[in-house]
């Protein structure tokens, strides 16, 4: 009776089968090495090792995405009824659950600033800010992630009360050749500067904006920034 082929599907059952397939097919090779010359073989055991990482990876990927999601359908509920007295609790074992049991997969790279915000509406900025400092070093030169990020760690030392950092994170923002968070950065930079008691700083950023950024939203809230500046 001839033996009935495994397929594809029955394959891809047991997560174990992705973990033992590049040992199976190297015994596969080994027991039939009469029938391959070992420049084959060698050909034969490359291929089949990267077909079996490949479906791994693609298994993970899968895996973690589906945590990932998970993970924000528990944000959403949990936001609904979100205090400063109460934690993120479900939602943050959610995406640690992303990064240890599928780290490998591509979106646990979102995981850390996901924590990262968790930790900054909790009220929790000490623990946040390394979550982010750690993020943006992942992160290539020129990504749009960067000054996201920047912005986000500079909100986390203006509400600490550290307005000379957060002006620093800022004007790292300000200082790249293209950005398409500058307005934003400008605005806040502007804000923090008042903040700090620095008026004359504030007041030329502002009007700096107002001189880059002609149609931008913003525009309104800077006029009406400097307005109060004048009334003072």
């Amino acid at each position: 009776m001839a033996k009935k082929r495994i397929t594809r599907k029955e394959l891809l059952k047991d997560t174990d089968e992705f973990m033992t397939l590049s040992a199976r097919a190297a015994n596969f090779v080994s027991e039939h090495t009469q029938k391959f010359q070992y420049a084959g073989v060698a050909i034969v055991v490359i291929i089949l090792i990267y077909l079996g990482i490949n479906t791994y990876l693609g298994y993970v990927n899968k895996k973690g995405q589906e945590a990932f999601n998970t993970a924000i359908a528990s944000f959403t509920e949990e936001m609904k009824t979100f205090d400063t007295t109460k934690t993120l609790q479900g939602t943050e074992e959610g995406f640690r659950k992303v990064e240890d049991q599928y780290g490998l997969s591509q979106v646990s790279r979102l995981v850390p600033p996901e924590l990262a915000y968790i930790k900054y509406l909790e009220k929790k900025y000490d623990e946040a800010i390394p979550l982010y400092q750690a993020y943006l070093k992942e992160l290539k030169e020129g990504s749009p992630y960067q000054s996201l990020t920047r912005l986000a760690l500079a909100a986390c030392y203006e509400e600490k009360g550290e307005l000379d950092k957060a002006a620093e994170v800022l004007n790292k923002i300000l200082a790249a050749p293209k950005d398409t968070f500058k307005e934003q950065a400008m605005l806040s930079l502007a804000r923090v500067y008042r903040l700090n008691g620095k008026t004359r700083e504030s007041v030329k950023i502002l009007k700096e904006f107002l001189e880059k950024y002609k149609s931008s939203p913003f525009v309104p809230l800077a006029k009406a920034h400097l307005e109060q500046y004048s009334r003072s």
